[in-house]
């Protein structure tokens, strides 16, 4: 073979490698959900075995009791400081709302364009933590847990899978994608435990099954 022709070899070698290597990252997911990172699957188990089990009662629960989307900064509410957290290239007016982005939500793969196809998720939903205790919490509580942006409770997620979840717990609703299931138990737990809520049976089986498996 000739010098030219293995020259003209490695080249068309390279640019197909380039050609692959695009067309991987064009089909990979290009934003992925901040979500702040949970504890470990073994602090997990450990926070778990230390939470009371108690009957969830829902009695008295509103979703105004608990003040969300509060202001976080300038024009900027929860729900809009979340989407610029978890998307990438993400564009805001002047009133802080999304124009453009790309995001990815975790609980079923899918990527978005548009802000408005996507909910932000109480990964502890707010009618799961009155039947676990926040009922006797105060308001400024409820508010403080419905906001929080330091521990992994909010993520940006599909609108539909999170209407689809509402306020189930994993004993009866996971995410579909089964790799994101050991981050979504240890962060349910990591909120449970940092609030002081209790779990009811079916829920700490389903827990502990899914930790054992991290």
């Amino acid at each position: 073979m000739s010098k030219f022709y293995a020259r003209r070899r490695v080249s068309i070698l390279t640019a197909l490698t380039g050609l692959i290597a695009s067309v991987a990252l064009f089909n990979s997911p290009t934003a992925s959900a901040a979500l702040p990172t949970p504890v470990s699957a073994t602090t997990a188990r450990t926070y778990l075995a230390s939470l009371t089990v108690a009957t969830e009662d829902r009695t008295g629960y509103s979703r105004d009791l608990f003040n969300h989307w509060i202001t976080i900064s300038g024009t900027c509410n929860t729900r809009e400081t979340v989407l610029k957290r978890d998307g990438s290239n993400v564009v805001t007016d002047s009133a802080c709302a999304s124009t453009s982005g790309r995001w990815y939500s975790p609980y079923d793969g899918a990527t978005w364009t548009v802000a408005s196809d996507l909910d932000i998720d109480h990964l502890v939903p707010l009618a799961e933590a009155w039947d676990s205790g926040a009922d006797s919490w105060t308001s400024t509580k409820r508010q403080n847990f419905a906001n929080d942006l330091t521990r992994p409770q909010l993520i940006a997620v599909t609108d539909n899978v999170n209407q689809s979840k509402s306020d189930q717990d994993p004993a009866t609703w996971m995410p579909s994608v089964t790799s994101y299931r050991c981050t979504y138990v240890r962060a349910w737990v990591q909120v449970k435990y940092y609030y002081g809520l209790s779990v009811d049976s079916a829920e700490k089986s389903a827990l502990t099954s899914y930790l054992s498996s991290c």
